[in-house]
């Protein structure tokens, strides 16, 4: 059976024809030498501009499925197909930053731009004005003008977590894929970068999928929900569908309180 859920009415109804689209159809993902599927997923589709949380057990599936998507893992069979992926279109947000230590917020967020300028540029670090004013704005929507110079090495959790979605924004990324994004970081940090993820992603258009541990935050802050269980989904609703019954069926465990949805205080 193919899913789709639109975007809901908190978002703009605009068609977005230059930005990506995310079709899977009967995909399986399967480790060398395994003959088990991690994943296995029929068809799915994953509409332009929408915000998308993925939850389920550790390892039920989520990294894979977002580094298949990513173009990191290749399907046994099947396939995923992102509308328009041209070089530089996926920007992706990890859990450990994945940032260069040595060098400086500005540096680092420059670096998104290297999918957008040639080869041969790219080998030797050459960038444009324009990219440097992009990357400069990227670092001024995500609130670190003042570290603009700052190695990122010295940087808080939550301000690294910053630079990595700024370096998305410069990117000009039409999908934005964050792997547990807010892991590493206290409750409220979490709030503010989840925050500023969708605000972002909405601002620019961009398909938006997060992977979270915590479904009261996917329930918080995404417009629709994938529940997986041993690499296939067992739940996808609009997120304020989501309830401890469901979780239930995600988790293979019993939800007794309502303490998965407590909301930001």
């Amino acid at each position: 059976m193919e899913v789709y859920i639109g975007q809901d009415k908190n978002r703009s109804s605009q068609s977005y024809p230059d930005l990506a689209e995310i079709e899977v159809r009967n995909l399986k993902v399967r480790y060398p030498g395994d003959d088990r599927d991690v994943l296995n997923i029929e068809d799915l589709i994953i509409p332009k501009g929408q915000t998308l949380g993925i939850i389920g057990s550790s390892g039920a599936g989520k990294t894979t499925f977002l580094r298949t998507i990513g173009g990191f893992v290749k399907p046994y069979s099947g396939s995923v197909t992102v509308t328009n992926n041209t070089r530089g279109n996926i920007g992706f947000i990890f859990q450990n930053f994945n940032l260069i230590g040595r060098g400086t917020v500005f540096e680092n967020v420059l670096f998104g731009r290297l999918g957008k300028t040639s080869t041969i540029k790219s080998i030797f670090g050459m960038f444009s004005d324009r990219d440097k004013d992009i990357a400069f704005e990227a670092i001024k929507e995500v609130n670190l003008t003042s570290q603009i110079d700052q190695r990122t090495d010295t940087l808080s959790g939550g301000e690294m977590q910053r630079v990595a979605i700024a370096r998305a924004i410069a990117q000009e990324a039409g999908v934005i894929l964050a792997d547990e994004p807010v892991s590493n970081l206290d409750p409220a940090l979490s709030h503010e970068i989840l925050d500023l993820l969708v605000q972002s992603s909405t601002k620019h258009r961009a398909t938006l999928i997060i992977n979270l541990h915590q479904p009261a935050l996917a329930k918080r802050y995404v417009q629709r929900i994938i529940g997986l269980r041993k690499g296939k989904i067992v739940f996808d609703k609009e997120s304020s569908l989501l309830d401890n019954s469901h979780l239930n069926s995600i988790y293979e465990t019993e939800f007794e309180s309502s303490i998965m949805f407590e909301s930001k205080n």
